[in-house]
């Protein structure tokens, strides 16, 4: 089977294990505000993003990585391995993947690219069952393609922190932010598929709530999945709250929470709160 090199995005919000793991490899995202370049995760943190949002004088924007890094790093990767998964932010938030396939092409070692279809922890998720998969016997080349699978059962559910932001990052239509801002909804924002769409719409943060709530257990009643993911901007107080809530009214399911990370935080806003789940991870 030989030795697998795992490689992701920025926008994963790898734990302790998979940080510190020797065969994980991370290529970061680019934010650019008021036109000085940072890198996420080693010049631009999320704490110094939201600090520095409230001063901007143009609204901020990411940038994917380009093919040259993938390529640089796929190249270090040809001494040591003999393979290589890349797991990536769905493709249709960013063009990772389309960066990470044209690189494939440059290089002379088996590269698998995965589209998550998703972002945040869940990423981090794949890569773990991807590991699993490869320890157990199964190819890279048909791991990848597993995970792939089980991304595509992904579903999430996000109360936005800031329907401003998520306008000024191109994500939300004007006539949508207008009538949103206007008779103050709480939009519930899925991302199913890999892309995003208004759920529902609320007309207050605690009907939200209970909405989100009830979403979640029809889709637990109809798959029968045993893990979510609590996603939030900055404060994990209010995450740790829904999780308390959460853990009494699903005591079959396991809940942890994750920071959605600097990128993230550029389109949706400090108070951004939601949950994720697959499907297909039993």
């Amino acid at each position: 089977m030989g030795k697998v090199a795992w490689v992701t995005d920025s926008t994963a919000c790898l734990d302790e294990e998979l940080a510190a793991h020797p065969d994980v490899y991370v290529v970061p995202m680019t934010i650019i505000m008021d036109g000085q370049e940072y890198i996420e995760g080693r010049t631009m943190s999320a704490e110094d993003l939201f600090r520095r949002l409230k001063t901007l004088s143009s609204p901020p924007k990411t940038s994917q990585p380009s093919v040259g890094s993938f390529q640089a790093l796929f190249e270090e990767l040809e001494e040591s391995y003999d393979s290589i998964v890349a797991v990536l932010v769905s493709a249709k938030l960013s063009g990772t993947v389309s960066s990470s396939q044209q690189a494939a092409q440059l290089v002379n070692i088996p590269v698998y690219t995965v589209d998550s279809g998703i972002l945040s922890y869940p990423l981090t998720r794949l890569i773990k069952e991807g590991m699993l998969l490869t320890e157990s016997g199964i190819e890279s080349s048909e791991a990848a393609r597993r995970i792939e699978e089980i991304g595509s059962t992904s579903e999430t559910l996000v109360l936005v922190g800031s329907l401003e932001q998520l306008h000024r990052s191109g994500r939300m239509s004007g006539l949508q932010f207008y009538f949103g801002s206007l008779l103050s909804i709480k939009p519930i924002i899925a991302i199913s598929g890999g892309a995003l769409s208004i759920k529902e719409k609320a007309r207050s943060i605690r009907k939200a709530r209970e909405r989100m709530k009830a979403l979640l257990k029809e889709a637990y009643e109809q798959h029968g999945f045993r893990e979510v993911f609590i996603l939030y901007g900055l404060y994990d107080r209010e995450a740790k709250e829904w999780m308390a809530d959460l853990r009494a009214s699903f005591q079959e399911i396991e809940f942890s929470a994750f920071p959605l990370g600097a990128t993230i935080g550029v389109h949706a806003g400090e108070n951004t709160i939601g949950f994720s789940w697959f499907n297909g991870l039993k």
